[in-house]
């Protein structure tokens, strides 16, 4: 009865409410007629015309056309920095370049209409502002992730190092100057603000570039890569009080007028070291968790960073160098920066500033450099600048007692300029010191210089060879069976470490297992570093001290995670490489089709790999990519697990399939006289005759554990219901199972499926 009733009342209110709407529209319309007392010539309706020029319309919008161009940006940054990223390159480089290729340089030459409907000369200072806040919000960051201690505690060479990698280069780039400043300083730029910033633009060091090579180089431990950063630190500190030294002399038109900017600057820097510090640190004491850390007090931090900017903009010294200063002065608490850290950082790093990519880009024309004597030009700021920064470093280095090898190690660390010299190269075109030409020699520099960095450090490492170091150290003299598991998540580390251990478990004093995390590159910083390590190892050395078993570590940010294992696995004497797999979000899904990462549609990376020879290697074993890449490149025999997680294997199901699955009975007896496990070896339908050599194998093993192995045959018809702890399968017979069995028991048992 009660349903009936709110029906009823529901209807009545519609009907009710509707009528009087409609009552209200048409006394509202006779209204409006009787108040037309001018009769104008009627003009038939043109419905779709006025659709289709109120669509045009909303696409010239302001807001529309911004819209477009971020999305734009953010699509061409991903793409280009996912493919400097396989060529072993910092990410960065790549949405550089792709800023250049949205710009005139590429789209704007070949399809002038489009870039001229997407960037519209009207629309540039919108785009111009968001990546403004953009570059605040990442020089805040950059700010935060200087950890001042490491600089009190190594502050001689880290001081006479870096200081030689400024004042090498900014000398170079002053004599420079001299010779190229009648032919492209803008009209009416004194000699002194042109040379000076071609000085400084030859003598900057990109520290967060820096410090996310020195962590993919697996260098954040060593004493070269400490040094490295130290010294990064140092110069980017000594760098941005030069830069704005020079803006206070560029702005004010003479050193005299600029001292007094420079001594207001030094008042407001006093200030926030001496007060507001201090009481941000008191606050970042009693606010140190996510829980603690509310709306109000984020607030405070960010007004704070907002409020010295504009101190720092009205001052003269330019806001970014206040973001900077904001940075630096924020709690030292190490948790408490890497919460912070992370708020910022991805709409920062992400969504903001590729837009200042781009907008670079746009600046930069390459067409501009039509001559020979201009590319001339543009050689010789590069090798100048590389001369400047790399000698001078690796000389200082060198000389303050460093070894060869790790004093050019440092050289080509401190070369590395990126996103920090299109900073200051903006800032130089903004006061109007820079011109075109010359700003895109000096951008073209910066990426020539941190596109070298990588290649030159491997040259290094080729050169001044050491005795190699290898992280299963304790474990290389002949030993019986050695397995690397590589994990990403923490439970499925786990995961694998148990099926690990009841493999060697009887044998730990000739065998060993080692666990691999790598995390991508571009989520850490070093306030996380230790972090991210600890949380991921946690849960396998609570595990490894429970049951006494000896396990060796290794934690590595990578831009290369593939490679990082493939390379690791053939090259640490390991016999077995364990790793867990996901699936594909893509994959079953019409987009997923659409785009390719399906079974069916065309697959850039598999037409990638055709071209390059390699095999293919599609997804009919519903991996995701990662485990696809593994098992196509590794070189020793890979297990991957799926399924239910691993507690424990007391029984195992060996699916045997064809004669190739002779190897399974190795790690099955492994599992017999290591663990106790009990095995059933089950043959496939289509191989219920099995040759002789099959057959002697299995009896020999049936032979040797009577108790611990039986056989059986599994028929077509069977619905494979199990209740094993884990199924032992080789690739090939994963994949004719999946084929024939889709609703599989995958979600009951653990699976182990291996490639020999």
């Amino acid at each position: 009865m009660k349903k009936y009733r709110d029906l009823l009342f529901y209807i009545i209110v519609l009907a009710v409410f509707t009528a009087l709407v409609y009552f209200v529209l048409s006394a509202g319309k006779n209204k409006e007629l009787l108040d037309v007392t001018v009769i104008t010539e009627h003009k038939p309706s043109q419905p779709f015309s006025d659709f289709t020029r109120t669509l045009e319309n909303n696409l010239h919008h302001p807001l529309a056309i911004l819209l477009l161009q971020i999305v734009t940006i953010i699509v061409a940054a991903r793409i280009f920095g996912l493919l400097f990223k396989m060529l072993k390159q910092p990410t960065v480089i790549g949405e550089i370049i792709a800023g250049i290729f949205l710009g005139p340089s590429v789209v704007g030459y070949f399809f002038p209409e489009f870039s001229l409907f997407l960037f519209p000369l009207e629309s540039l200072p919108n785009l111009q502002f968001l990546s403004q806040i953009g570059l605040i919000l990442f020089m805040f960051v950059v700010g935060m992730e200087l950890d001042l201690d490491v600089l009190k505690n190594k502050a001689r060479d880290a001081v006479i190092i870096s200081h030689a990698s400024i004042v090498f280069p900014f000398s170079l780039g002053i004599g420079l100057s001299y010779f190229i400043y009648d032919g492209f300083a803008p009209q009416g730029v004194s000699f002194l603000a042109f040379s000076l910033f071609i000085g400084i633009s030859l003598s900057i060091t990109a520290f967060p570039v820096l410090a996310r090579i020195v962590q993919e180089k697996g260098l954040s431990k060593t004493k070269v890569g400490t040094i490295a950063i130290t010294c990064a630190a140092a110069d980017d500190i000594t760098a941005w009080c030069l830069l704005a030294a020079v803006i206070a002399i560029v702005k004010a038109g003479s050193v005299l007028s600029a001292l007094y900017i420079i001594l207001l600057a030094g008042l407001y820097v006093v200030v926030l070291l001496k007060l507001v510090k201090p009481f941000l640190h008191r606050v970042g004491e009693k606010y140190t968790n996510r829980e603690t850390l509310s709306k109000p007090v984020v607030a405070v931090f960010f007004v704070t960073l907002l409020f010295s900017t504009y101190l720092s903009e009205t001052i003269g010294i330019h806001a970014l160098f206040g973001a900077f200063m904001a940075g630096t002065i924020m709690p030292g608490n190490i948790r408490f920066r890497n919460i912070f850290i992370e708020k910022v950082e991805d709409i920062s790093l992400v969504l903001l500033l590729p837009l200042f990519f781009v907008f670079t880009g746009l600046r930069t024309e390459i067409g501009l450099l039509n001559t020979a004597v201009l590319w001339q030009v543009c050689t010789i700021i590069t090798l100048l600048a590389v001369a400047g920064k790399f000698f001078g470093s690796a000389l200082a280095a060198r000389f303050v007692g460093q070894n060869w090898r790790d004093s050019l190690t440092i050289g080509a660390l401190m070369n590395t300029r990126g996103l920090m010299e299109l900073v200051v190269l903006n800032i130089g075109y903004d006061l109007g010191v820079l011109g075109p030409e010359i700003f895109a020699m000096m951008v073209l520099m910066a990426l020539i210089t941190t596109f070298m960095t990588s290649p030159a450090l491997e040259l290094i490492n080729k050169k001044f060879t050491l005795p190699e170091e290898n992280i299963q150290a304790s474990t290389q003299q002949a030993e019986l069976f050695n397995i690397l598991i590589a994990f990403g998540g923490a439970q499925k580390g786990l995961s694998l470490f148990r099926l690990a251990y009841c493999f060697v478990k009887n044998q730990m004093q000739s065998s060993g297992i080692t666990a691999m995390h790598l995390s991508p590159s571009n989520e850490i910083n070093q306030y996380n570093f230790l972090e991210y390590e600890q949380e991921s190892f946690a849960p396998i050395k609570a595990e490894s001290e429970k049951l006494q078993v000896p396990l060796n570590l290794f934690f590595k940010p990578s831009g290369d995670i593939v490679g990082e294992i493939v390379d690791t696995s053939a090259q640490g004497n390991f016999d077995l490489l364990l790793i867990g797999t996901g699936t594909s979000v893509f994959e079953g899904s019409t987009l997923g089709r659409i785009l390719g990462f399906g079974t069916r549609m065309f697959n850039p990376r598999k037409l990638a790999a055709a071209l390059r020879g390699e095999p293919a290697f599609g997804n009919a074993y519903g991996f995701d990519e990662k485990a696809n890449n593994i098992l196509l490149k590794s070189e020793i025999t890979v297990g991957v697990l799926a399924g239910k997680e691993v507690s424990s294997v007391k029984e195992t199901r060996l699916m045997f399939s064809d004669v190739n699955d002779l190897d399974l009975l190795n790690l099955a007896e492994k599992l017999i006289s290591n663990n106790g496990s009990r095995i059933i070896l089950c043959f496939n339908a289509d191989f219920s005759e099995p040759p002789a050599s099959v057959r002697d194998a299995v009896q020999a093993v049936q032979f040797r554990w009577p108790l611990h192995f039986s056989t059986e045959q599994l028929e077509h018809n069977n619905k494979f219901e199990t209740l094993e702890d884990l199924i032992l399968i080789s690739l090939s017979g994963w994949k004719n199972l999946r084929e024939h069995q889709r609703s599989l028991f995958i979600s009951k048992t653990s699976v182990l499926i291996v490639r020999s």
